[in-house]
Order: C-alpha cells, then structure tokens, then sequence
C-alpha cells in the first residue's frame, strides 16, 4: 500500500506540532492533502522542508536579485535602462519588493536578519544605480563638449531688463504734475479711526459708506481707510490757521468690492487747496491742466453736478475720450466723454471741524483712482491685470 510521506525540516516541527493540536493534520493512506497543505504537489511524495522554503529560501532569492542587478548595470549603457532596472527590481511591482513581502512566513526570530540582509542589499543597489546614473550624465556631458562647437564671435543674448510697474509710473507722474504745480506730498495711516475717515469728513453714522459691507472694520472705532482724504482732514488741523495749503495726499484704499473695474485694494491720489480766495474756476484750471498732461494736450474737460458730503458744491469731472477725442466711439459709449475723477469745493463743516472760519477761507479738493487713471491712459480693460504680475503684461511698459 502506498502512502503519502511528508519529510519535515527541523523547523517545520513546531508548524506541525501545531497543526496536530488544532486536528488539522491528516497522515494515512487517504489521497488527501492536508489542510493547510493544499499547495503541495505531487501527493505521493513530497519532501517539504520549512527550513528551505523558509530563511533559505529567502535568503538565497534577495542575494540572486542582487548578483542579476550588479549584473545588468554593467552591461546598462543609456538612461532608459538603467529606470527599466530599477522599475524591474526595486518598483512597487520589483523583485525585490515581492520577496520581502514572503517575510511574513518567517519565524518572529528570523525576520530581522532577512530584513537586514534586505535593507542592506536595496540600499546597496540603490546606491549602484545612482552612481552608473552619474557616470552616464559625465559621458553625455563629455560628448555634447566634443560634438558641439561654440562660436565665439557671436554676440551675446540681451538680458532682460526689469520694469516699473505701470500704477508706480502713473502715480510718479502724477505727483510731478501736481509737485509743479506747488502742491505739496502729504501721507497718512492706512488702519485710520473712523473720526477722520467719517466724522471729520461730514459722513454721518446713517450714511451707506460706513455699511460693513462697504468697508473693511477692524473694531467699531477702527477700519482700513476708505479714501485718502483722512489724510487732509490731519493737514488742516496741523496747519490751522496758516493759509495757503497746498497738498496730494497719495496712497493705497480699501473697500469691499472686487470685479473688472474695481478691487479691494487700489491707488488713490487726493488733492487739497485751502486760501482765502479760491473759485470753482481754479479747481478747474487745475484740473484741465493735469488732464492735459497727463493725456495730451488736446483733452477738455467737463464738470458734471454730483454729491459728496464732504464738498459743496460737488462736481463729477470728465475728460474728451483719449480713442477717439470726443467723437464717439465703444470706449466712450458713444457719448465722447470718459470721467476720471471726483471734485468739489471744501465743505465749511469740514473747515470748521478742522479749526479754521468758513467765513474767512475757502478751499477745494479732489480724488482720483490711478489705476482708473492708469487705465485710461494705456488703454487697459481689465482692472486685474495690476494685480496678477503677469511678466508678458508687465514688459509692455
């Protein structure tokens, strides 16, 4: 009668021991596999030994990895060859990565030497590949030096060279301008009180301009400034009672919007002249003048009534369409005229708040966005192309 023998290595006893406790063992003259031992083939005659299946075999399988990489980086003479070698034996898929993956097999005693061993070879392999890596790169190198030809006498390439950027050449002009003009720079906080951002300039506490949805409060007394004009309201009572004052007071804004035409942040340049006599006709003479300079000698202007609670009488200022000079055109809407700015004679609750008489000075101001300006004047559609820094944008000025 045959039986089926199965030869156990001496490290393969306690998986047997364990398999006669749990009754999972069969041994007779049956044809009938053990459980646990359906992977064995052929029935009759088996010789299974844990000791060669286990450590050995492990062992033996990473040490022939490492001898078959050694041995292909040798004859590996381009850069695609060496990645199929590290994507054959080290990827997520590699030789060596399915080997290791069998540790679980082994006994808890014997994995840190196989994961050692394993270690060591990977990084040893690892270390191969990087080094044939540089000796391919010194061999590509040396061969452009020897196949190309540099030709001395060529003249070199021109470096680019930086640009302003085209709100600080607008707003540079605009401060020469008014500079020749005999007025002077003022500057003031960005984080202003509400006193001189509202108060002071005649806003009440009902007016939408202080709707927190307008503007950007950091306490209820505190906000990022909504305009420049904060700044002349400090002027004045730092000047009071001296006459003339003569300022632009240039800086950045904030206000809650963000689209093509507007930003949360933008430029604004505000103009302030206090005397004893000034005229609705000298803020104009001012302003045709700066309009003139800024987009040609040929602009006029047009005051349109309007309101500002900090001016009276208030006027919107327009100036002749710079495409098509008044003619008509989509730029314009048809109409010849584009406005860049808002003015006005002084308010005298402003003059009083600041300390001077209404009844013995009288002034005018003015406020303009320069990125408005700016616009205008380089024919720019989108107000976000300040902001993005696009270089092929920048270059252009």
């Amino acid at each position: 009668m045959l039986k089926a023998v199965w030869r156990v290595g001496a490290a393969g006893i306690p998986v047997i021991e364990e398999f006669r406790y749990k009754k999972r063992a069969c041994f007779g003259p049956r044809r009938v596999v053990p459980r646990g031992f359906s992977n064995l083939r052929p029935f009759w005659w088996r010789r299974f030994n844990f000791v060669e299946r286990g450590v050995c075999s492990l062992e033996k399988k990473i040490l022939e990895i490492k001898e078959r990489v050694l041995s292909e980086l040798k004859k590996a003479e381009s850069f695609d060859a060496i990645q199929e070698i590290r994507v054959k034996f080290l990827g997520k898929k590699g030789e060596l990565t399915q080997v290791l993956r069998q540790m679980g097999t082994l006994a808890p005693e014997e994995r840190p030497r196989i994961g050692q061993l394993a270690n060591e070879v990977r990084a040893l392999l690892t270390e191969r590949l990087e080094k044939k890596l540089s000796i391919l790169r010194e061999q590509e190198k040396e061969k452009k030096l020897k196949s190309e030809r540099i030709d001395v006498t060529l003249p070199g390439r021109p470096l680019r060279r930086g640009h302003r950027h085209p709100i600080s050449l607008v707003l540079e002009e605009i401060k020469d301008i008014f500079t020749a003009m005999g007025f002077e720079i003022a500057e003031g906080p960005e984080v202003e009180w509400d006193y001189y951002n509202f108060e002071a300039l005649n806003i009440p506490k009902d007016h939408p301009a202080r709707d927190m949805q307008d503007s950007f409060y950091i306490t209820d007394e505190i906000l990022l400034r909504t305009h420049t004009s904060p700044v002349q309201v400090r002027v004045l009572e730092k000047s009071v009672p001296k006459v003339p004052v003569r300022i632009i007071a240039p800086g950045k804004v904030y206000r809650r919007d963000d689209d093509a035409t507007h930003s949360p942040m933008f430029h604004q340049v505000e103009g302030l002249l206090v005397d004893k006599r000034c005229t609705l006709g000298d803020l104009k003479g001012v302003l045709l003048a700066f309009a003139r300079q800024m987009f040609g000698q040929d602009r006029q202007i047009r005051l349109r009534p309007s309101f500002f609670p900090f001016t009276e009488p208030s006027a919107e200022v327009d100036i002749s369409c710079v495409n098509c000079g008044g003619k008509g055109c989509r730029v314009c809407s048809w109409t010849g005229w584009l406005e860049i700015l808002g003015a006005g004679m002084v308010h005298p609750r402003v003059l009083e708040t600041t300390g001077y008489n209404p009844e013995e000075v009288v002034g005018f101001a003015f406020g303009m966005g320069v990125e408005r300006i700016a616009m205008l004047k380089y024919g720019i559609p989108d107000l976000r192309l300040f902001f993005e820094n696009d270089i092929r944008f920048l270059h252009q000025f």
